[in-house]
């Protein structure tokens, strides 16, 4: 072979290695680049998830709850959250007196990685320890704040209150907004306020769709062609449909927008710690189980109130279901007080 063949073949290989190492890069490059994008917005989101979340927070007057042993770490033990929505917005400015509008009890199971979502119904007829006396247990907050509202549900219920979160209407609206909407089922066709309480504002008709922030809440609020029972089923379907779009990857570019959603809305005395071992839930390899349940009962109206009295069996019922799933010994507590029969109330 003479020399000027292996010249070329040698600037051959040359130009064949440099378009290797061009495609390589040309590959590398926009990963990389994604990477890093990726890698600051998830800095950019942690940092502000703890400074958001850390304003929300409020503690209680109590290191754990009184039906506890110990305090708890959410991180091994299986834990419940009392959600509440309370009636509150900026046209009414009755943050410190509002009613809960909405009431459930979420406990977590870490070994199974399901929710049981309990709706307690607004106009349930409870005793209520803040003031001594049985009322509807959406009084409860308007009596006595967080406090009472926990205290009363542990009451009811006969299980720990772990953690609280509690949302006013503008937070739920922003949260379905942040979102670009969720998808429901609604049933009939309605009118309805919005967050602001303008009348009749929000139109919706029967069928599947998107729905907005405040057609949302609409949906979550109205009970004219229904009751209760049903508006809190629709309540905990709506809250299903926000947290599988919200655990979706579609979502991941929604977080900025769903942490300004809550960041004045909302108060917990969940910290920011406490808040991400409940990702186990949501990223366990398979959709997340929430099972949804309600307190069953009948149409009280004695004196002219009307009051949801509670089916005692069922009742006990849903304790034991709790305790299970709290892994809870089923032993009654031994409180002051244990509902016998609605005739006794005393309090409207």
């Amino acid at each position: 072979m003479s020399h000027n063949n292996k010249n070329v073949r040698l600037v051959r290989v040359k130009k064949k290695k440099k378009r290797v190492r061009k495609r390589i890069l040309f590959i590398l490059v926009p990963i990389l680049v994604v990477f890093l994008v990726l890698l600051s917005y998830g800095t950019y989101l942690y940092i502000k998830a703890d400074t958001v979340l850390s304003d929300s927070y409020e503690e209680v007057k109590r290191d754990k709850s009184p039906l506890r042993d110990a305090e708890i770490d959410p991180s091994i033990d299986n834990v419940s959250v009392l959600i509440m929505g309370v009636d509150s917005n900026l046209h009414r400015g009755n943050a410190e007196s509002a009613r809960t509008d909405t009431l459930m009890v979420a406990t977590f199971n870490k070994d199974s990685k399901s929710i049981n979502l309990v709706s307690i119904p607004r106009d349930s007829l409870v005793y209520i320890p803040e003031v001594g006396y049985e009322d509807k247990i959406n009084h409860a907050h308007y009596f006595g704040g967080t406090e009472a509202a926990i205290e009363t549900v542990e009451t009811l219920l006969d299980i720990p209150i772990d953690y609280y979160v509690k949302l006013n209407f503008h937070a739920f609206v922003d949260v379905v907004d942040a979102l670009n909407g969720i998808t429901v089922d609604v049933p009939y066709e309605f009118k309805e306020s919005n967050s602001m309480d303008k009348r009749d504002s929000i139109h919706l008709y029967p069928g599947e769709q998107n729905v907005d922030g405040e057609e949302a809440l609409a949906l979550a609020r109205t009970r004219k062609l229904d009751n209760d029972i049903q508006r809190g089923k629709r309540q905990q379907e709506i809250i299903k449909s926000v947290i599988n779009k919200a655990a979706s990857v579609n979502s991941i570019l929604n977080y900025d927008d769903l942490l300004e959603a809550v960041g004045d809305n909302m108060i917990t005395n969940m910290t920011f710690s406490d808040m991400k071992t409940f990702i186990s839930y949501g990223t366990s390899g398979s959709n997340l189980k929430i099972d949804a349940h309600t307190l069953d009962g009948t149409d009280y109206q004695p004196t002219g109130v009307y009051y949801w009295a509670l089916d005692q069996a069922a009742l006990e019922e849903t304790k034991t279901m709790l305790k299970d799933h709290l892994d809870l010994s089923t032993t009654t507590v031994d409180n002051e007080w244990t509902q016998e029969d609605p005739t006794t109330n005393t309090g409207y």
